[in-house]
């Protein structure tokens, strides 16, 4: 922390030096009512210069080099300005703007919307280094939603995003785990996960479990792309998940925001930011400090988040950052809970010991040219310094704590990569097309240390008794190379077509200690693994009007070979010496749109076709033994419906409004996910006995995730009110639905959950929130865990409340 804070505070001494200005551009941004607008960007086209009104309308470039230039205003729901102009050193020039209103377009519909109430839009089909265009998708602008983001509330924040399904068993809001389409969600693994477009997992291609979830005070916004993304992003069947940190303010010096939250359980939370814009720089930073009990017994978390960006314009093509990102955490965990227990009282916990931790490291260098008028190229250099660390008795739920020597588990990650990307518009035929094209490399290093025999203490401590050793011992190195190139063909102003390829290199190794028994040392056989291959991609849109269109997408996608499917559970078992990568593809046909400026929608079907999964089998040899093989057994299929709509009755009717304005939505999402062709075995009586899981339903997979609510805002004040109304789902592939005595599988009941929160922003100063999470008290849990942080049922947390308070400058 240190090291980041000098860096810091060296750029921000080499910007003070920099304030000299030579030049200066300045005015205010109008509308034809003579009213202030802000938020409009304000472009010298051609460079990476650029800057933001403020709250009155006015905005100011500073230190702009001698020459001639356009300007260019954009401001989505307004006519494009483009205004050619000249400049003199050391010459101050003022161009004052009015802007006219557009005619009603989809893109310009999501954003009028957004400055309002509604949380959900979608991304432009064309948006800096990626091509959106035919894929379904969707933008939760975090800071429009009325949750409790200090918890990091994922019930609440995916609320208005159809088909997520959540695991609801962390009440730390450390990590979070969601999924969709019938994927499991376990630390979000079945996503491509990243900020700000880079890494911030293990290892995407070999240990992808995200164990880091940003702040959600400070991201501005959570991209969401189904399936469509692996052309561009990579293989994941779920799909990107992209955290947008908030940018440094491009209307002011310095701005400065604070808020601190007090609720249930001895919650408190302070998150504090600044940030600005002067000359050539830009810079941002936050700190959080987020503390308390969870809801049940024996559980208390401690964390610590800071970030820091810093930006400079080299030149007028040459735009280059820094950003370093930091957590530290101490969470006790509370373990599971049989059936039983759950039955009788779920906020009991069994586990006093248990302990996790996970510092975490993100360094990250960018850059951006402007080649020519039409082409731009970015860079990204970016590294995960981290470590997975817990302690704790990990027996069954069902036994009990012996108070004797804990459990010692560790991993260190130690990965860097780099992603190259361009996009270029050119013309074809009259048309305006547009070319996207990237390399990547990635360098994933995983150091894993399990088995360790720890102390019989209450406390966190991952030291190792005296003497002591970690019987399994062993590295995974995954190396990543990919290429890709996307285009949009544009054949009339209705209808668009996409198309891609990615190229795929993935070479693995694994090596080392597997276990220790009677002073004995086995040796993991060592695993080397390389794969080529080749995804494709196609997509499109039709307009039926300027605000509504059909669209269309089929991508290929895979699920690398993990670490943990090279890692067999005993010495006995086998893996597949020809175990195949997991293939599939997502389909997705949809219509969405807005109806005016008082409702917008998203419906549609999607298929997701997941082959070659991978699974454990009996096997009985020659000589009459049994063993477990690992191999590719069969396959699944999800298909179902995902549709959302928000609606303003009161603009509808009225138009305005005296007594404010009423915003109801619903989500919702049908899933039915079941597998194939699937081979399976039990062992009765010494004897194999084949059996097959075809028609079952996918473990962690509910048919029913819908989700409501209704938001009144008057003026600066607004409410929330919604409902969670989720189905059940089967924690085993085997579709059990008596629990077993340890309580790892059996029946995942349905669920309603009903959240509130409002907010007030006086004088755009001061900032009031507050809440009630579980409004009913519901008493619930959405995950039965076979190891950590359990096992056993792992209880949604009860009725809770927060309030904060926050100030602007």
């Amino acid at each position: 922390m240190k090291l980041v804070f000098s860096i810091v505070s060296a750029l921000l001494i080499g910007m003070n030096v920099s304030f000299a200005q030579k030049n200066m551009l300045k005015g205010k941004v109008l509308d034809e009512t003579n009213q202030a607008v802000p938020g409009v960007a304000l472009i010298l086209e051609g460079t990476v210069r650029g800057v933001q009104s403020d709250l009155s309308g006015s905005y100011t470039m500073r230190d702009i080099p001698e020459g001639d230039y356009v300007l260019k205003v954009n401001m989505l729901g307004y006519e494009e300005i483009k205004l050619p102009f000249s400049i003199k050193d050391a010459e101050n020039r003022e161009l004052n703007i009015t802007l006219k209103e557009a005619p009603l377009s989809l893109d310009a519909f999501e954003f009028t919307v957004s400055r309002g109430i509604m949380g959900q839009e979608r991304l432009p089909e064309v948006d800096r280094f990626r091509i959106n265009a035919g894929k379904k998708n969707e933008v939760i602008r975090v800071g429009e939603i009325n949750a409790n983001l200090a918890m990091n509330n994922s019930r609440q924040i995916f609320s208005r995003t159809p088909g997520i399904s959540i695991w609801e068993n962390d009440g730390s809001g450390i990590q979070l785990g969601v999924a969709a389409r019938g994927l499991n969600p376990n630390r979000s693994w079945e996503f491509n996960v990243r900020m700000n477009g880079y890494d911030i997992t293990p290892d995407p291609m070999g240990y992808p479990e995200a164990y880091f979830t940003p702040p959600m005070e400070v991201v501005e916004q959570i991209e969401i792309v189904r399936g469509a993304s692996s052309i561009q992003y990579g293989s994941q069947f779920g799909g990107l998940m992209n955290f947008v940190m908030r940018k440094p303010d491009k209307s002011k010096r310095f701005t400065f925001e604070t808020l601190n939250t007090v609720g249930s359980n001895g919650l408190f939370s302070t998150f504090n930011y600044l940030g600005g814009t002067e000359g050539k720089w830009n810079y941002t930073a936050y700190y959080q400090k987020r503390v308390g009990n969870s809801w049940r017994d024996n559980s208390y978390f401690n964390t610590d988040h800071a970030h820091v960006e810093v930006n400079y314009a080299a030149n007028n093509r040459l735009l280059i950052g820094l950003e370093m990102t930091y957590m530290t955490t101490e969470s006790q965990q509370p373990g599971g809970l049989t059936d039983e227990q759950f039955n009788s009282d779920p906020r009991k916990s069994t586990r006093e010991r248990n302990w996790f931790s996970t510092p975490w490291f993100i360094p990250a260098l960018t850059a951006e040219y402007i080649l020519t008028e039409n082409t731009k190229l970015s860079w990204k250099a970016f590294g995960t310094f981290a470590e997975r660390n817990s302690v704790g008795f990990m027996r069954p739920i069902n036994q009990e704590d012996d108070l004797g020597n804990r459990q010692v588990d560790r991993d260190f990650y130690t990965t860097y990569g780099s992603e190259v990307r361009m996009i270029t518009e050119y013309s074809l035929f009259g048309k305006s097309n547009t070319l996207a094209a990237g390399l990547r490399y990635f360098n994933g290093f995983i150091d894993r240390k399990q088995l360790g025999t720890g102390d019989n203490g209450t406390e966190m401590n991952f030291d190792l008794i005296s003497g002591g050793v970690f019987r399994r011992d062993f590295d995974f190195t995954n190396i990543n190379q990919a290429a890709f190139a996307e285009n949009v063909f544009r054949f009339s102003n209705k209808w668009l077509l996409t198309t891609g390829l990615r190229y795929e290199r993935i070479s693995s190794n694994m090596e080392g200690l597997f276990n220790i028994v009677n002073e004995q040392e086995q040796i993991l056989l060592p695993q080397n693994r390389t794969r080529n291959f080749l995804l494709v991609g196609i997509g499109s849109e039709y307009k039926i009007t300027p605000s509504m269109e059909f669209y269309t997408n089929f991508s290929q996608a895979y699920r690398p070979v993990l670490i943990s499917d090279l890692t067999p559970p005993a010495t006995t078992d086998i893996i597949d010496e020809n175990l195949q990568d997991s293939r599939g593809f997502n389909f997705d046909f949809g219509y969405r749109g807005a109806v005016q400026n008082w409702m917008k929608f998203d419906v549609g079907y999607f298929y997701l076709n997941y082959a070659d999964r991978i699974g454990t089998i009996a096997q009985q040899n020659n000589d009459g033994t049994i063993n477990q093989f690992r191999t590719n057994l069969g396959n699944s299929v999800s298909q179902g419906f995902e549709g959302y709509v928000e609606f303003d009755p009161v603009t509808a009717l009225t138009k305005t409004s005296k007594f404010g304005y009423l915003h109801l939505f619903a989500s919702l999402a049908f899933v039915d996910a079941r597998y194939g062709d699937f081979a399976t075995t039990s062992v009765r009586e010494g004897v194999v006995v084949e059996g097959n899981l075809k028609g079952n339903r996918v473990e962690n997979a509910p048919r029913k995730i819908n989700r409501y609510g209704v938001t009144y805002r008057y003026n600066r004040f607004s409410v929330t009110w919604q409902l969670s109304d989720v189905g059940d789902a089967f924690s085993d592939a085997s579709n059990t639905v008596a629990p077993n005595a340890a309580s790892t599988v059996g029946l995942i009941p349905a669920y309603r959950v009903q959240d509130i929160s409002a907010s007030m922003d006086i004088k755009r100063k001061y900032i009031l929130k507050a809440g009630v999470n579980n409004l009913t008290n519901e008493m619930y849990f959405t995950r039965r865990a076979g190891g950590y942080p359990g096992p056993g049922i792992m209880p949604g947390e009860g009725r809770t409340i927060y309030f904060t308070f926050g100030l602007k400058l």
